[in-house]
């Protein structure tokens, strides 16, 4: 299936596409029903979570604004704290991407664009894009269809058939420094900016690209004219750094790990590249709750329409939930060495594993 013929297929006039949920999840097996049963939101509880956030975020930049009458560097020590509900926020939009935060279309779509404004990315494309990744994730023969350098991968043999300079390439692009330090900032400041990479019949969410940065544009203008273009930049980029640094690293954990499955399109499902293909990530419980339970990823991708604050339910309710690839922290930030596919041996493999059997 091409990237035109999964977006046709996902997107309507009334909802973001990322909330249509694939056939196979609706009318599938046992346990996709089993799961189904959690998938209904709970508005008192999305509210809440929502003032939380909002409130949290909101509260942690004043505090870092008014430290920096101390300190700028105990101002940049409080960015953590920020930047964990700038993640929260996000995932809660996320979460509205995929219709599961609000029973209600426009609340979901006016809420993800509110939350857009704090965390940068434009609401309708990215989950548009979403949710193409949602349909092909770990399929390897549909890569190329909303594929990205955190959730895709190449093969050993294709990455020994690259000529040098661009093993060089695609080696560099993939250095932890380069790929988790410093293209994750620049992503969320400058390329969601841009429709860069978004076919141009997709006219609505190009617009909305475009819509947001005037969004953008008027409402941190207004805060460096309220307060300073000096301080606002104090508050609000390490913030915005620590918090792109953070999501993209979760993002690209949860989908290339050393023991996840790539599965050929004959042999894959939806059901078996969400629990063999997704990380369950077992983070402490301020973690888990700053991430919004999106270490539960094989529960997300199994039925994106679970709202976050329910997946940890579902996970207790159903015994076969936990019998997943999982690990705690410390294991996780090792993973981002594991960046080749070897068909042979069924699992994820380092750049040095690739040079050694050549």
């Amino acid at each position: 299936m091409s990237q035109d013929e999964l977006s046709a297929a996902l997107v309507t006039d009334e909802r973001p596409a990322a909330t249509t949920v694939p056939e196979d999840t609706r009318s599938g097996g046992a346990l996709q029903r089993a799961v189904a049963a959690f998938q209904t939101p709970e508005p008192r509880t999305s509210i809440f979570q929502l003032a939380c956030s909002l409130g949290g975020f909101v509260a942690s930049c004043a505090t870092m604004y008014a430290a920096l009458g101390v300190s700028f560097w105990l101002t940049l020590a409080l960015a953590p704290i920020a930047a964990g509900f700038m993640v929260r926020l996000f995932i809660l939009q996320h979460d509205c991407g995929h219709g599961s935060f609000f029973r209600s279309r426009a609340a979901n779509r006016w809420v993800g664009r509110l939350c857009s404004l704090l965390t940068l990315t434009p609401f309708e494309a990215w989950s548009r894009q979403h949710a193409i990744h949602h349909l092909v994730w770990n399929d390897l023969d549909r890569r190329q269809s909303g594929a990205d350098i955190y959730s895709s991968c190449l093969t050993v043999e294709e990455y020994r058939a690259l000529p040098a300079w661009r093993r060089l390439g695609y080696r560099a692009v993939r250095n932890p420094l380069i790929a988790n330090l410093l293209i994750p900032p620049f992503v969320f400041l400058l390329l969601y900016r841009l429709p860069f990479d978004m076919p141009s019949d997709w006219r609505r969410e190009r617009r909305a690209v475009y819509a947001t940065d005037l969004a953008l544009l008027a409402f941190y203008g207004g805060l460096a004219w309220a307060i300073g273009p000096l301080a606002l930049a104090a508050v609000w980029l390490p913030t915005v750094v620590v918090a792109a640094i953070a999501g993209v690293w979760l993002f690209s954990v949860q989908h290339r790990f050393e023991s996840t499955a790539w599965l050929r399109h004959g042999s894959w499902s939806y059901e078996r590249a969400a629990l063999a293909g997704s990380l369950h990530l077992k983070l402490p419980r301020p973690l888990q709750w700053f991430t919004a339970n999106i270490g539960l990823h094989h529960i997300h991708h199994l039925n994106p329409r679970v709202p976050n604050y329910r997946l940890q339910a579902c996970l207790e309710a159903i015994p076969a939930l936990r019998r997943g690839p999982s690990m705690g922290l410390s294991r996780a930030l090792l993973q981002w060495r594991y960046a080749l596919w070897d068909e042979a041996r069924q699992r994820m493999v380092p750049f040095s594993a690739a040079r050694a059997a050549a």
